[in-house]
């Protein structure tokens, strides 16, 4: 099957971009927004207000990847077996109740509990969104598609801190809560208001899609249709494989080296641009500060797509997820040995644009081996095993800091995170080589 299309059908993948894309795009703002604004809370007012050290704050901070850990691979596959528009709407309303009710915790102990919550009411939603665009995109598309809808995550840091900080400067007092407090308030309506959207809005699959001329639905149907069933016949992964085979764990290793980073940076550039002040002596109000925690996001929202497309175009994967990924882990640890904040601040974007390079183009790999059920579970259980980095990123870096009182040795470890997994990405290819025997072969790198 030709990784091309003509021009109309380049049409109908376009209808169906502008159709879907912007809305879980949003989607993805409000779920990432949610996620990480504990990082924005801890450093105005969280922190002390609860009594929390750095170890603790990155505990409460991470410990919500461990409740979204335990039901990611079920959630996936009845995402699967139910569709998009109803799973994804009861994720929504459930994960936006819990991150209103953080704005009421009375002490450290209950914060916790809340994160953990949140993270089992969350669990399934990325994963589901990067399995639904499996329905709606060939391969050939596939990574483009992602970077368009993962660009929520640099727009959401971006967009999102401004947000938050605006929140937090002037909520304060507001129905008599603290700022950071009214923050969490009104950034978990979003996502309650939006599942009722989702219900209504999404399709399933293109066979429902009446927004597609019946032309334009017979040709997505075959070309996709036609494109599974190359894929299981090349491969032969059934969900057994799929959720046991080496080669998935070390894709989840390469996931989380990835995310070791974004999570770093989401939860601690806030507390690092707080540093400046004691590092530098430059002192930033809150709103600067979000203005500043700004700029690396904004810039890999742009690479991010460029640097998909390119990996579409080309139809090369492993190069385009290690060397960003290499570039990002050296940039990183040497961000606070730089003599300005300006300086600093070029190291954390080089980082912040290796990560948000690497992200889209990582989630075409499986899909180059992965269809139908297998697709589900693989996917979600390499997002579930990848994101424990979520509660290992903020909790070591917090714990180091505690430790070494600076920030240094814990961007080490992100630094050094990162270039193992680049390294594991390019022993392993863009897919498993196909042999006779493929049981015995699946394991090994391939082109």
């Amino acid at each position: 099957m030709s990784t091309r299309t003509a021009a109309p059908e380049n049409r109908v993948l376009a209808k169906v971009a502008w159709r879907v894309m912007p809305f879980l795009a949003l989607l993805y703002f409000v779920n990432y927004l949610d996620r990480v604004n504990i990082g924005f809370a801890g450093p105005n007012g969280m922190n002390k207000e609860l009594g929390l050290s750095s170890t603790a704050f990155g505990f409460a901070s991470g410990i919500f990847f461990l409740g979204y850990l335990i039901l990611e691979v079920p959630s996936n596959l009845a995402l699967h077996r139910f569709g998009a528009r109803r799973w994804l709407a009861r994720i929504m309303i459930t994960w936006g109740i819990l991150a209103t009710v953080l704005a009421f915790v009375p002490n450290p102990t209950t914060l916790v509990i809340l994160r953990f919550l949140l993270g089992v009411a969350e669990a399934g939603f990325f994963p589901g969104i990067i399995l639904y665009l499996t329905y709606w995109f060939p391969a050939a598309q596939r990574a483009r598609a992602v970077a368009l809808f993962m660009a929520a995550i640099p727009i959401s840091s971006a967009i999102g801190s401004t947000v938050s900080s605006l929140l937090i400067a002037h909520g304060g007092g507001i129905f008599g809560l603290s700022g950071w407090r009214f923050m969490f308030l009104v950034e978990g309506i979003p996502a309650m208001l939006l599942a009722f959207v989702t219900w209504f809005y999404l399709t399933d699959r293109p066979e429902k899609a009446r927004w597609l001329t019946e032309d334009e639905r017979n040709w997505l149907i075959t070309e996709l249709d036609a494109e599974r069933r190359a894929t299981e016949a090349e491969h032969h992964w059934p969900l057994r494989k799929a959720l046991t085979h080496p080669r998935i764990l070390a894709l989840a290793f390469v996931y989380f080296a990835i995310a070791y980073g974004l999570y770093a940076l989401g939860f601690f550039l806030p507390t690092i641009i707080a540093g400046f002040g004691s590092e530098f002596g430059t002192k930033l109000t809150v709103i600067q500060s979000g203005l500043v925690n700004a700029v690396p996001y904004v810039i890999g929202a742009v690479v991010m797509v460029f640097w998909a497309r390119h990996g579409d175009r080309t139809d090369e994967r492993k190069w385009h997820v290690a060397l960003p990924m290499l570039l990002g882990g050296i940039a990183i640890p040497i961000a606070l040995y730089l003599g300005n904040p300006y300086a600093a601040m070029v190291a954390v974007t080089i980082c912040a644009v290796g990560v948000c390079a690497a992200l889209p183009t990582f989630w075409a790999l499986p899909s180059n081996f992965l269809a139908g059920t297998a697709a589900a579970g693989g996917i979600a259980l390499i997002n579930s095993l990848g994101n424990i980095s979520g509660f290992a990123a903020p909790y070591v870096t917090g714990w180091l800091r505690d430790l070494t009182g600076t920030q240094r040795t814990g961007l080490w470890v992100v630094g050094a995170c990162m270039v193992a997994g680049a390294l594991v990405a390019l022993a392993l290819g863009a897919k498993p080589r196909v042999s006779t025997a493929p049981d015995r072969s699946d394991s090994r790198a391939g082109e």
